[in-house]
């Protein structure tokens, strides 16, 4: 079988540092052809004669990387190589990127269909969400290098302890569905969120969004929701509503977390879903 002709972009600071040569070595040994590029040329890459992008970056990088292939008509493949990496967790790749390459430079690799979702024109692939997630990531990014994925469980009782709910007003599909205050409001692809938690139902490949509103009420709740996100049955809560729609614009939020990736562009707040993806899975 033909080796797979593979474009490599990597984001040399994500995580605790990614070495790129040694991501290409890796993914030269499992058999394939490789170019390496660094992940700020990815809008700029030309990729005619291309058969895979591949992507070692954070999160944050990946839906990056997934619309580029998109658009390209090629499948991608993602080495983890941030501090949480849910998206990889959430496809269940091997959590080391040099054992990832030898399933990315796989010619015979299974695929799995995902939509891509975009928050105002920022794609995305796990979630964005609005109130405690934003205070959360910015809680956690000075913990990163001492604590790792811990930092979002660190940063996510930080802001629970000290932000308040917000107003909020919730639109699906032209139909308003939510008025009022809430701790936060998430806008969910795969429904990974972070470091291990992932809000369920949500289905990636649906051709909708889920969307969870977690509304405002005691503080001691909060708990329980964090809870409901690492074990399940979030969405079951009393004080949390789930809905489902391909066009979502949420009023009220000053700023999102996108994918571990803080977003304030004025029409951040305004979803909607801009094809699908061919990934690489085990």
């Amino acid at each position: 079988m033909p080796s797979v002709r593979i474009l490599l972009v990597v984001n040399e600071g994500s995580g605790g540092g990614t070495d790129a040569e040694a991501l290409g070595e890796a993914l030269r040994a499992a058999g394939a052809e490789v170019t390496v590029r660094p992940f700020d040329a990815l809008d700029g890459l030309d990729l005619d004669g291309v058969d895979r992008l591949v992507v070692a970056a954070g999160d944050g990088g990946v839906g990056l990387a997934a619309s580029r292939a998109s658009r390209a008509g090629i499948s991608f493949a993602v080495l983890p190589s941030g501090t949480a990496n849910d998206f990889a967790g959430f496809l269940g790749l091997p959590d080391q990127p040099e054992d990832a390459a030898v399933l990315a430079a796989d010619p015979a690799a299974r695929t799995r269909t995902l939509d891509i979702g975009l928050a105002g024109n920022v794609p995305f692939l796990n979630a964005a969400a609005c109130g405690l997630s934003v205070a959360a990531a910015e809680n956690a990014g000075p913990l990163k290098g001492a604590l790792g994925a811990l930092a979002y469980a660190v940063g996510a009782v930080q802001a629970g302890a000290s932000e308040d709910a917000c107003s909020y007003r919730v639109k699906i599909d032209g139909e308003e569905v939510f008025d009022g205050a809430a701790w936060q409001v998430i806008v969910s692809g795969t429904g990974a969120f972070g470091a291990g938690s992932r809000v369920e139902p949500a289905d990636p490949g649906d051709g909708q969004f889920d969307v969870t509103v977690l509304h405002d009420g005691s503080r001691t709740a909060l708990p329980l929701r964090a809870w409901g996100m690492k074990r399940g049955g979030l969405t079951e809560q009393d004080g949390v509503t789930h809905f489902r729609g391909r066009a979502v614009v949420v009023e009220g939020a000053e700023a999102w977390n996108v994918d571990g990736e803080r977003c304030e562009a004025p029409d951040s707040g305004h979803f909607r879903l801009d094809g699908r993806v061919e990934v690489v899975v085990p």
